[in-house]
């Protein structure tokens, strides 16, 4: 009797070994879905910035500094980064892209400008879907970490090398309130 309760034991805990394992790996699967889908409009707006600059170039001939952090930060290979560069990577382009839409205030002529417009309503654009799939990724990262974490799954994780997960955060000079009119 003693030797099948113990059997009966070992099994059960072999199956909750095996639930929490699946657990997790489905929950890296979906951080991975979710920085995939985000990473789309990641290099959707990597792709824009070029083009935004050699626009504003045209009209700020003078503001080759703000430029230049821009230009340098693009002239990176975006495939060649890892998740976590991606994340931190386009930390800075944001903070980049704030001071180039701040110098369209100083030039009206490049404000007016049919070009300047149309790829700043497609970065809006961009920004947004960036900014909900940045929540999503964040929900999926945090379920994940809560895993990784949390006991008994932290023990199971810890076997396998599964470690926390950055999320997708904003930098201090994107939380201050800055009006932009385009």
């Amino acid at each position: 009797m003693i030797k099948y309760i113990l059997i009966l034991i070992g099994v059960l805990l072999l199956l909750c070994i095996f639930a929490i394992f699946n657990k997790l790996i489905r929950a890296n699967n979906k951080v991975k879905e979710a920085f995939a889908t985000m990473d789309v409009y990641l290099k959707k707006r990597w792709d824009l910035i070029p083009n935004l600059i050699e626009t504003v170039k045209g009209y700020a001939k003078h503001e080759n500094d703000t430029l230049k952090e821009v230009i340098e930060l693009r002239n990176i290979n975006y495939d060649d980064l890892s998740s976590n560069e991606k994340i931190k990577t386009n930390e800075r382009v944001n903070r980049d892209l704030v001071k180039v839409f701040a110098l369209s205030e100083d030039y009206p002529k490049l404000k007016a400008n049919k070009n300047f417009m149309d790829l700043s309503d497609n970065l809006r654009i961009v920004e947004d879907e960036i900014a909900q799939s940045r929540k999503y990724f964040n929900a999926v990262v945090r379920d994940y970490n809560n895993l990784v974490e949390m006991f008994p799954s932290s023990i199971i994780a810890k076997l396998i090398g599964y470690k926390t997960k950055l999320m997708f955060s904003i930098n201090s000079s994107e939380r201050e309130n800055i009006k932009v009119k385009l």
